[in-house]
């Protein structure tokens, strides 16, 4: 899954570049299966709080004038708030834009 969020990932960034301390980020699909193997109605799965970054703005300006860089990077999974982000569609592809202070953390 990694590799195909990369290959998408080269695609999107030729079209489409974040701002400042935006990120734009690509959700993980919902699990349509429990472990068990019993397969979910589409009312009763959670909303998707894990993304994939795919491509991120260069940073903010501090008071000095010095560009600070942001912490997340294209291919970095992150965990989004429950409400936020713009919803934007690239390449008949939905993704979400998030400010990098927004996102709660960063897996490891």
């Amino acid at each position: 899954m990694f590799l195909t969020a990369v290959r998408r990932s080269s695609n999107v960034l030729k079209t489409f570049k974040p701002l400042y301390d935006r990120v734009l980020v690509e959700r993980v699909a919902a699990e349509t299966k429990t472990k068990g193997g019993i397969m979910l109605p589409e009312k009763s799965q959670g909303k998707v709080l894990e993304a994939t970054v795919v491509s991120a703005g260069a940073g903010l300006r501090n008071e000095k004038g010095e560009l600070v860089a942001l912490t997340v990077k294209p291919g970095d999974r992150v965990l989004l708030p429950e409400y936020g982000g713009t919803k934007v569609v690239v390449e008949d592809k939905e993704y979400s834009i998030f400010r990098e202070s927004d996102l709660l953390g960063v897996f490891h």
